[in-house]
């Protein structure tokens, strides 16, 4: 990458910054620039498009995503030690990169490009990532403001996401991800790839969204999966008595016998409406 894009390798950047991880903001740095490029290639063509990238520490990633041609990338990021390293990037790629300093969490994304195609590429902090999933999937208004998410988490979480009834990791996440998005597991990133190296190994998630998923309020899905995964070894006409156990699932014509690890994302729908 530093003889693609003429800027340092990254771990000069890190050692004179003074760039150390902080596991508050559950940071871990991605130093390996052809993994950094494999995961912005992940995403599609970023040409021509504005890509929105969280949590970018000293950059990596947001040297791959422009030195592949995106037309704007914007920066969120929460950590002020890192915005020297990340406006020398900006002057390397004049009007091309946008760096805001702030939580993500609290960040109006929609608001960052309007009208315009946008791909959300991140090494996501695994203290926020599960959260900001579930913020982007769940708009009252769909199709979403982004067109793919390429988003790296733990391997652990990344298997919710794209797991289906009856597999071991089948959850609200999984029903979530199932209903307005195409899910599908990229690649595995090793613990020696990052600095310093997590304890666990991550995986690279790809979404697309749905375009017309079935019909469901949002807040009605959510208080159904949390119900029925919140005792997901029990029946479910134990596990959703709160929500009105066997007459709620007789309205949705489904066995109260059974447990919510097999239902179809298609059944939780049916079980949302007929909250």
């Amino acid at each position: 990458m530093a003889a693609l894009d003429g800027l340092p390798p990254l771990r000069d950047v890190i050692q004179r910054h003074g760039l150390d991880a902080k596991k508050a903001l559950g940071q871990n740095f991605l130093l390996d620039l052809n993994l950094t490029q494999k995961i912005a290639r992940t995403a599609g063509p970023v040409e021509g498009h504005t890509v929105i990238e969280v949590g970018p520490g000293p950059g990596g990633l947001t040297r791959a995503i422009l030195a592949l041609g995106a037309k704007r990338v914007i920066a969120i990021e929460r950590d002020a030690r890192c915005l020297p390293a990340l406006a020398e990037i900006s002057e390397h790629y004049p009007g091309r990169l946008t760096v805001i300093e702030g939580d993500a969490l609290k960040t109006d994304f929609e608001a960052l490009a309007p009208g315009e195609p946008v791909r959300i590429i991140a090494n996501l902090p695994y203290n926020v990532g599960t959260q900001l999933l579930v913020n982007w999937l769940l708009p009252k208004a769909w199709p979403p403001f982004w067109d793919t998410l390429t988003l790296m988490f733990q391997r652990e979480v990344g298997l919710r996401i794209v797991a289906e009834e009856n597999d071991d990791h089948y959850g609200r996440l999984g029903v979530l991800a199932g209903w307005r998005s195409h899910a599908r597991m990229a690649f595995d990133v090793p613990p020696q790839a990052f600095t310093p190296p997590p304890k666990v190994t991550s995986s690279v998630v790809h979404l697309e969204p749905v375009a017309n998923p079935l019909p469901c309020d949002v807040a009605a899905l959510e208080r159904v999966t949390h119900a029925a995964f919140g005792q997901r070894r029990k029946m479910l006409r134990q596990s959703v008595k709160s929500l009105g156990g066997e007459a709620l699932l007789a309205r949705a014509e489904i066995d109260p016998q059974r447990r919510a690890e097999t239902l179809s994302v298609e059944e939780f729908v049916r079980l949302a409406n007929a909250l």
